[in-house]
């Protein structure tokens, strides 16, 4: 934000920006007070053992401390020279909250209940408290959900004082939740923002992400004479360095990765390349293949080697092992040359052109294709511009966990609205064009951040444990940058107006109508899908006009897809029918142990044509540019 805007004075030349070094000057500060010898004539009284036990403590609490302090002074100098946020409201749930507050005050009977209930369980809970203390065994008012780990520690249930810590806040947050849960005349929209929103809340104040009320970051204190704090602030403090004043909690221990090394190693050429993508063909590992290649497009928000974290669960080199030519689009990262890319240059430079070079590599008329996520919306958009053309280069579509109906698309639907893409836009104007690839990280951390904050924050902070080495972390952590005008457009039409599935989408001088597809389908989705839920999914499989075979997979978005058989994990249910309602598809469905991945093995190869000898992506008619992975993906934001 420039001078002219703001209205502000030029600032006055400071002394330099202070470097977070607050380990070093705890040290050096600790070193030049009293000695240990002058401490110990004061606790005399103590054992030699518990005198130096207590030092430790004293000199590591000291170093937390002046830690603290530095990482404070930091913070605050950076963001003095940081324009300040445009709303304390980011995610524009204000005006819900007030609609349903103003609901819940028009219903007092209703309000007096949820009070009255609350007493009872409250009164409930001391007369198990007195139980307790009397020596009995009551069985537990309130208890944690199946799969909540904040409580797993066994004292929050054996030490009854954590124990009502624990169950107090189970009543009170279960309370309040409900309470907005059961409000009535809200528009359900409205009441998923303000309920979204309320369980933000509760689980920030969760007892178990607090020092002094989680017992196992007290006891690991204890235990290590206060160095487990010591070392969680110069954790803090790195995580406040590496996201430049602004707190980035490391969810893993980057270093352990590199892109090409340890993660996304499966072998290959790069064969195309242009503003947008780089066109990767992967190796063969079988004397012969398939005639169709099979061409996968990514999300554009994600680097590609989720697909190819680690040699035993690498779908690239599964797909490859089942005889397939495999190609798959690298997108750019892009910067803010490329702020004004559309989504119809994603369309002709993206799609479009990753299948006319797979085409000219190897010679077919035809290609089977994958879209996973945002990669499978923009798929199924170009099935329809080319279903108006009359192009039949497709002969099969798959899809992983992406949407075209986002009339009850994930958790993101709940706060995509103008008001956010307005404050979107202009934190891209202050990008260049772009918006940084943490905002959108920390975007989805948000819609599960028990998982993905908190038990992170206690763990690196009040525990002071390094994060353990996990790809699915590195490659979630190293998110891309997203151009201005494809970004808007993307939340505009498809999550706010929901165009596509309407009929209502022009694209690239088309008008895009799904039910004019005929390309077979095989559309996959999870059972715990937050991003793209199985019920968005199904919707959206019901509008092609062509075959359509569903298949769900137990565990979520990630997990859900990227599942190799090898690993004998979750299950899928298959039917081959597809009734109007994802419950009616169920009722009728087979359940089946194990990955999804064979049962569409088996429906791909059957599309994929005869065996031909295998294919050598750097003696193909493209001359290879570098080797896999490639250096787009390599770019971080």
């Amino acid at each position: 934000m420039n001078e002219a805007k703001t209205g502000t004075k030029p600032r006055r030349k400071t002394a330099a920006k202070p470097k977070i070094e607050a380990a070093a000057v705890a040290d050096r500060t600790i070193g030049a007070g009293p000695t240990p010898s002058t401490t110990r004539d004061s606790l005399a009284f103590l054992s030699g053992e518990q005198r130096k036990a207590l030092e430790s403590l004293s000199l590591n609490l000291a170093r937390a401390a002046l830690t603290a302090q530095g990482v404070i002074a930091e913070a605050a100098f950076r963001q003095s020279e940081t324009p300040a946020s445009l709303t304390s409201d980011p995610l524009h749930v204000g005006p819900a909250m007030g609609e349903v507050m103003s609901r819940l005050a028009s219903q007092p009977d209703r309000l007096m209940q949820a009070q009255t209930d609350l007493f009872a369980r409250y009164m409930e809970l001391w007369r198990s408290a007195a139980q307790t203390a009397s020596g009995q065994a009551p069985a537990p008012v309130a208890s944690p959900q199946k799969g909540d780990k904040r409580f797993n520690d066994p004292e929050w249930s054996s030490n009854p004082l954590f124990d009502i810590v624990k169950q107090s806040y189970l009543i009170t947050s279960g309370w309040l939740n409900d309470l907005v849960s059961n409000v009535e005349g809200v528009e359900p929209l409205t009441k998923r923002r303000v309920e979204f929103a309320t369980k933000m809340l509760t689980d920030a104040f969760s007892p178990s992400n607090f020092l002094l009320s989680n017992p196992a970051a007290l006891r690991e204190a204890m235990e290590t004479k206060g160095e487990s704090l010591a070392n969680g602030m110069k954790n803090f403090a790195a995580d406040l360095e590496r996201g430049g004043g602004k707190l980035s909690i490391s969810q893993t221990d980057f270093s352990q990765f590199k892109v090409g090394e340890n993660v996304a190693t499966a072998p290959g050429k790069v064969v195309f390349q242009n503003d947008l993508i780089q066109l990767l063909q992967f190796a063969p590992s079988t004397k012969s293949v398939c005639d169709i290649p099979l061409l996968i497009f990514p999300p554009w928000i994600n680097k590609f080697y989720i697909m190819d974290l680690r040699e035993d669960n690498s779908m690239i080199r599964w797909l490859v092992g089942q005889g397939l030519t495999v190609f798959v689009t690298s997108w750019v990262n892009p910067d803010a040359t490329l702020a004004a890319k559309t989504i119809d240059d994603y369309l002709n430079e993206g799609i479009y052109a990753a299948i006319d070079a797979v085409q000219r590599q190897t010679g077919v008329k035809t290609v089977n294709t994958v879209g996973y996520c945002i990669g499978g919306t923009m798929l199924s958009c170009a099935l329809a511009h080319m279903a108006a053309r009359k192009d039949k280069r497709v002969a099969s579509a798959t899809f992983f966990a992406a949407q075209t109906d986002f009339s009850e698309a994930g958790d993101l639907l709940m706060f995509t609205n103008e008001e956010w893409l307005k404050d979107l836009e202009t934190q891209m104007d202050a990008g260049g064009g772009v918006l940084p690839g943490k905002t959108m990280a920390d975007t989805f951390n948000v819609l599960r951040s028990n998982d993905l904050i908190w038990s992170f924050f206690v763990s690196n902070y009040l525990m002071g444990k390094e994060p353990k080495p996990f790809d699915l972390l590195f490659w979630n952590s190293d998110q891309t940058r997203m151009p201005k005008t494809l970004h808007l457009y993307y939340l505009r039409k498809f999550y706010i107006e929901n165009a596509l599935a309407l009929g209502k989408l022009d694209m690239a001088g088309e008008h895009l109508d799904l039910r004019a597809v005929k390309t077979p389908i095989y559309m996959q989705s999870s059972r715990e899908d937050h991003i793209a839920p199985a019920k968005s999914v199904y919707k959206g499989a019901r509008l092609f006009g062509g075959p359509v075979t569903y298949t769900l997979a137990g565990s979520g978005h990630i997990a859900g897809v990227i599942n190799a058989p090898s690993a004998k994990k979750y299950q899928h249910w298959t039917n081959e029918d597809l009734p109007p309602t994802l419950d009616e598809w169920l009722a009728g469905a087979v359940e089946h142990p194990g990955s999804w991945w064979p049962n569409w093995a088996a429906w791909l190869k059957a599309k994929s044509g005869k065996d031909i000898p295998a294919r050598d992506p750097a003696k193909g008619p493209l001359e290879p540019l570098e080797d896999a992975p490639g250096s787009f993906v390599k770019v971080k934001s």
